[in-house]
C-alpha cells in the first residue's frame, strides 16, 4: 500500500511497509499520534497515544535525573567563570550593559563574544538577584530543555525508546555534565543548535518551510551566541531537507534559501545595530580590532581560530600529540584530536559506536526511498558530527576540550537510533555482527580512557571490558533467539555501553569548576590537579599556543620584580606578576583567586563611574567587580591587547572625574591578536599615570588615586 504527496517526485512514494527483505532500517515509523487522556494532565502524564504507557514516566525520569545531576550543589563552583559572571552581574546593573555584554557597568568594553548567553544570565540575576545560582542555573535549565529537545528529535524519526537512549546519552556524556553547570556560552549554543536540528526533522517530514525557517532562526541566534561556530551544523541541516523532504527539487531548494535569509535576518540583526549605534556611546567590541562585531566574528572568533596565524587573530598549532604540554588547547592537530589526553576523555566515549553506526545504517538504507526518515536523521547527526569533528580535529587557532559539547547531541543520536535499529534487525546475523562490534569497540575503547586515569576506580575498566566482550560474544552466538534472556541482554548492553562515561560524568558533577579552561573527569584527572580542573592553569609545563590570546598561567607568588606603573615610579611595591586581584597573573583567564581584601574595600566605597582600571587583564578585572560589585575598566580587553582604551580617551575620563582608582599591573601578555600597537596602548596608559600621580600600596598592591591632585603639570 503506497500514498504519494501532492508535490512528491513519483519516485518519492512514501512506503507505510517495508520492502520485503530492505530490513527495518528503512522503515519510516508512524507520525506521532495526538495526545489521549483526560485533560492536560493526562496528556501529560501518559504521553501520545502512540506509545507505551512507560514511556511518558520514563521521560519524566530522565529529564528529572537530569535536571539533579546539573544544578545539584550547582553554588560549589561560585561564580565559574569570573569573566562572563562579571558580565553577568554588569547587565544585572545596566541595561545598556545587557544589551552589549559589556564586562562592566560603566561600558568601557565588551567580552570577547556575542551576548546572547549573557542576555538570559543577566535577566536571571536582575529577576532573582545577582549570586552564583542566578549565574549558573540559566544553563543547567539550558541543559535539560536540550536534553528534552534531542529526545523529542530522535524520537520522531527513530521512536521512543532511541529518543529516551539518546537523551540519557547526551545527558551522561561527560563535558555536557561540565559545560551544562558552568556559565560558558557553549550551554546556550547546544541548546539552539538541537532546537535547530529539531526544526529541520518537522520540517524535512512535511516540506515545511515555516519550520525550516524557525530552523534558521536558531541557527542565527546560535551565531549571537558563540559566532561561526554555530553554522558547523548548517551543511548537515541543509543536505537533510535537500536530500529527504517530500517535495520538488525547485522548492526544497527555495525552501533552503529562506533557511539562510532566516539565518541572515536573526544574527544580523544586532550586528547591524553594534555598527549603527554611535561608537562613543557603546562599549568597545573586546576581540575586534577595530571595535566592530562583524569583524570579530571573521577575525579572532572566525578565520583566527580556524587557521592560526590569519584573520587577525590566534596564532599557533595545537601542542604536543596528544595534547602534551597543551591539553587546555586541545592537543595536537590531525585526525585523532578527538581521541587523544586533552579532548578524549571530554567526549570520545561513544565516539566510535557512532561513527561505526553510521556507516553501517548508510549502507543499510542506500535502496530505501529519498523521503526515508531513518536515513534522513543519519545524514543529518552524521553530517553534525563528521563537519564539526573535522573542524575540531585540524584547527590550528584557540581551541580549548570543552567546545567538543557542540559533539555530544550527534554521537548520541547516532549511537540511540543505529543501536536501536540494529537490535530490532538482531535475527539478521549481519545486524548482530554490527551491534556487537559496536559493543565491543565501546567497550574496549572506555578501557584505554578510564586506563588514562589508572588510580581512579581501578576495577571499572576490567568489569566493562570483560562485560562488553562477553555480551559482543553472547550476540554473535545468537543468544537473542531465546526469549528468556532477551531483555537481559538488551538491559546489560545499555549499562555496558553507558557505564564509563556515566561515572565520568557523575564524577564531574560532583567537583567545583572555576576558571576559563574546566575539565571534566575526577579531580586526579583534571588539568592542574585541582578540583574539576583550575580552570587557566596549563597540563605540569605547558603553555599555550604560540601566538594565542593566553588564558593565564600559574599564579608567581615569590618574585619581586616590579611591573606596569609600579617600576615607572620606582615604587618598592613587591607586585611582581601577581595581579589586582590578589594572586593572578597577567592576562585573562586562570583558575579563581581570593581577592586583596583590602582593595576590594578601598573600590566598594567609590562613586564614580568606575572604581577603577587596572592593565592586570580582565579576569583580574572581573574578579574585583564581583568582590566590590563596583565597575573595573579592564584596559586592553580579555589580555590587554585590545586598543581600548586609547590613552586619549583614558586622560578625558580622568579629567571627568570617573575613574577613582589605576591598579598596577603586568600590562597585558601581549603577542596576541593585538600585537605591539594593541599592547603599547596598556603600556602607555600606565606610564602616563604613574608619571602624573603618586603611587601607593594597598594590601601589597600598587594603586593610584586619580582623583587627587596630580604631581605633574
Amino acid at each position: 500500500m503506497t500514498t504519494t504527496a501532492p508535490d512528491v517526485e513519483p519516485s518519492d512514494t512514501i512506503r507505510l511497509a517495508p520492502r520485503p527483505g530492505a530490513g527495518r532500517w528503512a522503515q519510516p515509523p508512524p507520525p506521532p499520534p495526538p495526545g489521549r487522556g483526560h485533560g492536560r494532565l493526562g496528556r501529560l502524564a501518559r504521553g501520545p497515544a502512540g506509545d507505551p504507557v512507560w514511556v511518558r514516566p520514563a521521560l519524566l525520569v530522565l529529564l528529572a535525573g537530569t535536571a539533579l545531576l546539573y544544578l545539584w550543589n550547582l553554588s560549589a563552583s561560585g561564580y565559574g567563570n569570573s569573566f562572563y559572571a562579571a558580565a553577568t552581574q554588569a547587565g544585572s546593573q545596566s541595561w545598556k550593559a545587557l544589551l552589549f555584554g559589556s564586562l562592566d557597568a560603566g561600558n568601557a568594553i565588551t567580552v570577547d563574544k556575542p551576548p546572547a548567553s549573557l542576555w538570559i544570565s543577566g535577566l536571571s540575576a536582575r529577576v532573582f538577584g545577582f549570586s552564583s545560582w542566578s549565574v549558573l542555573a540559566p544553563q543547567a535549565v539550558e541543559g535539560v530543555a536540550a536534553v528534552g529537545l534531542l529526545y523529542a528529535t530522535v524520537r520522531r524519526s527513530a521512536g521512543a525508546t532511541a529518543g529516551l537512549l539518546a537523551g540519557a546519552a547526551f545527558a551522561l556524556t561527560p563535558v555536557a555534565a561540565l559545560m551544562f553547570r558552568f556559565n560558558n556560552p557553549d550551554a546556550l549554543l547546544v541548546l539552539l543548535l538541537v532546537a535547530a536540528a529539531y526544526c529541520t526533522v518537522r520540517a524535512t517530514e512535511r516540506a515545511s518551510a515555516r519550520w525550516l525557517m524557525l530552523a534558521g532562526t536558531c541557527i542565527g541566534f546560535g551565531f549571537l551566541t558563540k559566532l561561526a561556530q554555530a553554522f558547523l551544523v548548517v551543511p548537515a541541516l541543509g543536505l537533510a531537507y535537500l536530500i529527504a523532504a517530500p517535495t520538488g527539487l525547485g522548492r526544497r531548494v527555495l525552501h533552503l534559501a529562506g533557511a539562510a535569509g532566516a539565518i541572515v535576518v536573526s544574527a544580523g540583526w544586532y550586528v547591524a545595530l553594534v555598527d549603527l549605534w554611535p561608537a562613543s556611546s557603546r562599549p568597545y567590541i573586546g576581540g575586534s580590532t577595530d571595535n566592530s562585531l562583524l569583524q570579530l566574528a571573521l577575525g579572532y572568533n572566525g578565520l583566527g581560530r580556524i587557521l592560526g596565524s590569519s584573520g587577525g587573530g590566534a596564532g599557533g598549532g595545537g601542542g604536543g600529540m596528544g595534547g602534551g604540554g597543551n591539553t587546555g588547547f586541545g592537543g595536537a592537530t590531525g585526525i585523532t584530536r578527538l581521541f587523544g589526553s586533552s579532548m578524549g576523555s571530554e567526549i570520545s566515549w561513544l565516539l566510535p559506536a557512532a561513527l561505526l553506526v553510521l556507516i553501517v545504517g548508510l549502507w543499510r538504507t542506500r535502496r530505501a526511498p529519498r523521503i526515508d526518515p531513518t536515513r534522513a536523521a543519519l545524514v543529518l547527526w552524521g553530517g553534525w558530527l563528521v563537519v564539526s569533528g573535522l573542524v575540531f580535529s585540524f584547527m590550528n587557532g584557540i581551541i580549548h576540550p570543552y567546545y567538543t559539547v557542540a559533539l555530544a547531541p550527534a554521537i548520541a543520536a547516532l549511537v540511540a537510533t543505529g543501536g536501536t535499529a540494529l537490535w530490532r534487525d538482531r535475527d539478521q546475523f549481519p545486524a548482530r555482527a554490527a551491534l556487537a562490534t559496536m559493543i565491543a569497540l565501546t567497550g574496549t575503547w572506555s578501557f584505554v580512557l578510564l586506563d588514562r586515569v589508572p588510580t581512579w576506580l581501578p576495577a571499572l575498566r576490567w568489569i566493562v571490558l570483560v562485560a562488553a566482550l562477553t555480551l559482543a560474544a553472547a550476540l554473535l552466538a545468537g543468544a537473542t533467539r531465546f526469549t528468556r534472556v532477551t531483555a537481559v541482554l538488551a538491559t546489560a548492553a545499555v549499562l555496558t555501553v553507558g557505564a564509563s562515561s556515566t561515572a565520568y560524568a557523575a564524577s564531574t558533577a560532583a567537583h567545583p569548576h572555576t576558571g576559563s579552561i574546566p575539565t571534566s573527569g575526577p579531580s586526579s584527572a583534571a588539568m592542574g590537579g585541582g578540583p574539576g580542573g583550575n580552570g587557566g592553569r596549563f597540563a605540569a609545563g605547558g603553555t599555550p599556543p604560540t601566538g594565542t590570546r593566553p588564558t593565564g598561567t600559574p599564579p608567581t607568588s615569590t618574585s619581586t620584580s616590579t611591573t606596569g606603573a609600579a617600576s615607572a615610579t620606582g615604587s618598592t611595591s613587591t607586585t611582581g606578576a601577581t595581579s589586582a586581584a590578589g594572586g593572578m597573573t597577567a592576562g585573562g583567564g586562570g583558575g579563581e583567586q581570593s581577592t586583596n581584601s583590602a582593595l576590594t574595600a578601598l573600590l566598594a566605597r567609590s562613586t564614580t563611574t568606575w572604581a577603577a582600571a587596572t592593565t592586570s587583564g580582565a579576569t583580574s578585572a572581573a574578579q574585583l567587580e564581583l568582590a566590590s560589585g563596583q565597575s573595573v575598566i579592564a584596559i586592553g580587553g580579555w589580555d590587554g591587547s585590545d586598543p581600548a582604551p586609547t590613552l586619549a580617551q583614558f586622560q578625558q575620563w580622568v579629567a571627568d572625574g570617573k575613574i577613582h582608582y589605576f591598579i598596577a599591573g603586568g600590562g597585558g601578555m601581549g603577542g596576541g591578536r593585538g600585537g605591539d600597537n594593541a599592547s603599547g596602548t596598556s603600556s602607555q596608559i600606565a606610564t602616563w599615570v604613574a608619571a602624573h600621580f603618586t603611587a601607593t600600596t594597598v594590601g601589597g598592591q600598587t594603586v593610584y588615586d586619580l582623583t587627587a591632585t596630580s604631581t605633574s603639570g
